[in-house]
């Protein structure tokens, strides 16, 4: 008997992730990611100031997980033209970089501006653009200085009017050559990691509270921000200005229950939305059931008032809306299990206030132990996001995987591939508006309390040679090429023999069910 037309395309739609190589839309941008403490080194020369970064290595050098620090990293402050030499090798549209506040502003305030810190990073910009790369900037990637960390930090208030002093000198001595602008790299780790826990600089720890105060103070300060670059440099510079949120993606480990399904909902709201909701919606503020969980959690600990300070109307009214783009970044996805306290929580803490307990048992493993390997994770929050915030426009500001530095570094092309993939099913299928790509991250750096045991590189970096020599990996012409086509690419060099049997397979059981069909 035939086959039909419509069994045939469901044979098809089977393999469709593995053997489906489309071509990206037109005008959409590729390009890879790093952060100043990360990759430049130089952290106490030419005017720079300890940052708390600096502060936690060498006061706390036990919390990094193989002793190293960030006081040379990859040299790039001296070695930036390699890294331009690389990014004009890979072909990328753009390269997002972050600038170190302490190397600008020693003190943190308008009283010290370093020649030198300004010096350096027109120097990048103008080498970016002899080589037609387009700077995306992030003003701030977590590497505070010590000396406002000493004032209290994201929990003091008073963060809002440095931050924006910060950011008036950034636009005003680069803005010309500058027209993209991220203010914050993904606040969860700001507050949650860094003020809730110990997981990150400055390792505060007031969970629970701590993390609450910094949203307040981090909210506010990038809608200043904002506002002031809209009303004062963009009719000028013509840019664009916009936050970079990170989230695991939640999803029920049972779908069909309906408990874990409205508790990965919660969770998703509490991780993604607690950042989002008050700028991508209609309402802003905080998420409603985040507001009514912290509120709750707070009176059944005899607090008089919520450990989470509602905005204001006036608040309300001025962080909404401040974002010209979606900025995404996304590596995995973890399950809920059920209702109930995280065995991990502390009390109090955001992870206490959601009220679910997770695990991230799902997906395939990578060199981290947070980072399970779920595509179709990606795709669930894109639609999500589409659906939750009036259909934005997005940008991948980070996606990536780590593994322990090989260079035939398979797991992270068929990482890229499977990830980019579900990029252009929710573009193509779901009217996703996806307008970019940046993957994490041009070379191996300082990867913050993982030190160098992790790598995300596409270039592999020698830490142990003084002259810290870059050499690419089998994911960098895999870029390359991916820069070059604006497609997924076919070649079979770029995947392990068993990934690229399986595709053959599945390709060739369609084509041999159709002959015998016929």
């Amino acid at each position: 008997m035939a086959m039909s037309s419509l069994t045939i395309l469901t044979l098809l739609a089977l393999c469709h992730s593995s053997i489906a190589f489309r071509k990206f839309p037109e005008g959409f941008t590729f390009g890879v990611a790093t952060a100043a403490h990360q990759i430049e080194g130089a952290w106490n020369v030419s005017g720079k100031s300890e940052n708390v970064w600096d502060r936690l290595s060498h006061s706390r050098p036990e919390m990094i997980a193989d002793g190293t620090n960030g006081d040379i990293a990859c040299d790039s402050y001296n070695r930036y033209m390699e890294d331009v030499e690389e990014l004009t090798y890979l072909g990328v549209d753009f390269y997002r970089f972050s600038l170190s506040w302490a190397r600008i502003l020693p003190t943190g305030r308008l009283d010290v501006v370093n020649p030198d810190g300004i010096r350096y990073y027109n120097d990048l910009l103008d080498a970016l653009a002899e080589n037609n790369i387009e700077p995306l900037v992030t003003l701030f990637h977590w590497d505070l200085p010590q000396a406002l960390q000493d004032l209290g930090g994201w929990a003091n208030p008073k963060m809002i009017h440095y931050f924006r002093d910060y950011a008036d000198l950034c636009f005003k001595e680069f803005g010309t050559k500058i027209k993209s602008w991220i203010t914050f790299n993904e606040p969860y780790e700001i507050c949650e990691d860094a003020y809730g826990d110990e997981k990150k600089a400055p390792a505060v720890d007031s969970h629970g509270v701590g993390c609450y105060l910094c949203s307040d103070t981090l909210l506010k300060a990038h809608a200043e921000a904002y506002h002031l670059y809209n009303e004062t440099y963009r009719p000028v510079q013509n840019g664009r200005i916009m936050i970079s949120i990170n989230s695991i993606w939640y999803e029920p480990s049972d779908p069909e229950s309906a408990e874990q399904v409205a508790l990965a909902e919660v969770a998703n709201q509490f991780k993604f939305g607690w950042f989002a909701h008050p700028i991508f919606t209609s309402d802003g503020g905080y998420p409603s059931v985040m507001v009514d969980n912290v509120a709750r959690q707070s009176a059944a600990e005899g607090l008089l008032k919520s450990r989470l300070e509602q905005f204001d109307a006036y608040w309300i009214q001025r962080i909404k809306g401040t974002s010209d783009f979606l900025g995404i970044n996304h590596y995995t996805t973890h399950l809920i299990t059920g209702a109930g306290v995280d065995p991990i929580a502390k009390s109090p803490s955001w992870l206490k206030d959601i009220g679910a307990v997770t695990t991230m048992e799902v997906g395939g493993d990578s060199a981290s132990e947070w980072l399970r390997v779920v595509p179709t994770g990606f795709a669930n929050l894109l639609r999500w996001c589409k659906s939750s915030y009036n259909d934005p426009p997005i940008y991948i500001t980070e996606n990536g995987f780590s593994d322990y530095g090989t260079l035939l570094d398979y797991g992270r092309i068929k990482y890229f591939n499977d990830y980019l993939n579900e990029i252009l099913n929710v573009i193509y299928d779901d009217g996703v508006k996806v307008l970019g790509y940046t993957a994490w991250t041009l070379m191996d750096n300082f990867e913050w309390r993982a030190g160098f045991s992790e790598r995300f590189g596409l270039y592999y970096v020698n830490i142990t040679d003084p002259a810290r020599p870059r050499k690419p990996k089998l994911s960098a012409e895999y870029f390359k090429e991916l820069c070059a086509t604006r497609e997924l690419p076919k070649d079979p060099r770029f995947f392990e023999p068993s990934f690229f049997r399986t595709e053959c397979r599945c390709f060739f059981l369609i084509l041999i069910v159709w002959y015998v069909s016929e």
